[in-house]
């Protein structure tokens, strides 16, 4: 019978294929530049008050599905010993709240030395100093955490930790921080109320966040085989991923709709633009360390506790909830604390808070890959050595064997 030649594998096809490959594993990248190009042109659709009301349809029902993923995902008993890792606690949180604003705020005092011509927005750089003193975000940090092979529980205890304290530090931390001279009194006098926005933060925090985990947990703990089956089959936590699109949707539309954006000068957005991009990896690499600090500093009893490295897992949770900021309580808690200064002053100081919320999950969707890659690398070593260790255990297991019956011939 006659064998039928197929021919060598056709060039073209094979390229097609590999793009394919590529475009699809990438396929979060390519979304929030589909949802950002329908922001920009479509704005009035999911801004805030908009169309499909994202401040309710999206702010409340993406979010409460994201955590609902968390709470049927992750084992109670997880949840309730990172509630106890004081260190976990300490590193994040000092971060977020004492390290950002001071460096922050060290790198607003240099512009101001060498710009005195104001040409970025003074708008700009008070927004930065309220930026860095909001809270880590919702819900990225926990989806980013997942996909990179992380902690999620660990992420999910700093972010419900992190905004409970957010609404009582932030416009304290901001007001305290905003520099003493007369182009920012504006932003240093011009404070509004702020309970009716402590009363909707914590309305969003209980309805979005905490009710819906505590529903996952609930059904996870009542049927646990059933709920590991659904998860396994439907593939439940990807999604949390595309709700994530849904949020950067509604930022960048809240921003085009305002105008913000548009209206400020070039160099203000370039500035703004590329000091995310540097900021955020900086940020990411100081967590690392802080997580996983040099050896010697922890060489001696009592310093051990304290500088002691944490598992890779929580390193990566630490590594996306420590540089991460929050639009969900940054923009209504902007927007209460200086509510009697005019729609467009609000607007420009609102621009770091859209743009750095929205440009970290663009650069943390890279260190998934590269966490994930990590991850995997050391968990194969441990395997190696684990079998490596397996190996020498039961040569000499044997070798004693020998020698026993040896002695017993003798």
């Amino acid at each position: 019978m006659e064998e039928i030649s197929t021919g060598p594998p056709n060039p073209w096809m094979q390229g097609i294929k590999r793009i394919a490959k590529l475009l699809l594993h990438q396929w979060l990248l390519l979304g929030i530049g589909v949802v950002c190009v329908l922001a920009y042109f479509f704005p009035n659709v999911a801004k805030h008050g908009g169309t499909i009301r994202s401040e309710y349809s999206i702010m409340y029902g993406v979010i409460a599905i994201i955590f609902l993923i968390s709470g049927l995902s992750i084992p109670r008993q997880k949840l309730f010993s990172h509630f106890l890792n004081w260190r976990l606690h300490l590193v994040v949180q000092v971060i977020s709240f004492l390290f950002i604003p001071a460096l922050v705020l060290a790198v607003v005092h240099i512009i101001l030395a060498g710009d005195p011509g104001g040409k970025i927005d003074r708008a700009v750089l008070a927004g930065y100093i309220f930026t860095a003193c909001i809270p880590t975000t919702i819900a990225s940090n926990v989806v980013m955490t997942r996909a990179a092979g992380g902690d999620d529980a660990a992420a999910l205890v700093e972010v419900l930790i992190a905004n409970i304290l957010g609404p009582f530090v932030t416009a304290a931390w901001t007001v305290v921080l905003i520099p003493k001279t007369a182009e920012f009194d504006l932003w240093r006098f011009g404070g509004g109320g702020l309970g009716s926005m402590y009363k909707d933060v914590f309305q969003q925090l209980g309805l979005s966040v905490l009710l819906p985990l505590f529903v996952g947990q609930i059904v996870r703990w009542t049927w646990p085989d059933r709920t590991a089956w659904v998860l396994l089959k439907t593939k439940l936590p990807k999604w949390a991923s595309v709700c994530m699109l849904l949020l950067i949707w509604s930022t960048f539309s809240s921003c085009f709709a305002t105008g913000a954006l548009q209206s400020l000068s070039a160099q203000s957005v370039i500035f703004v633009v590329l000091f995310n991009i540097a900021l955020y990896i900086f940020l990411t690499l100081v967590c690392f360390i802080g997580s996983r600090p040099p050896r010697i500093l922890g060489s001696r009893k009592w310093s051990e506790p304290m500088f002691k490295c944490m598992s890779p897992e929580e390193t990566i949770a630490v590594c996306f909830c420590g540089p991460a900021k929050s639009t969900a309580l940054g923009i209504p808690l902007l927007y209460a604390m200086w509510k009697p200064i005019d729609l467009y002053t609000k607007s420009k100081t609102s621009v770091p808070v859209l743009l750095y919320t929205t440009e970290q999950i663009c650069v943390a969707h890279f260190f998934v890959q590269l966490f994930r890659r990590w991850h995997a690398r050391l968990v194969e070593k441990e395997h190696v050595e684990y079998a490596g260790d397996a190996e020498t255990g039961m040569a000499e297991v044997g070798h004693e064997n020998h020698i026993t019956r040896e002695n017993s011939i003798v």
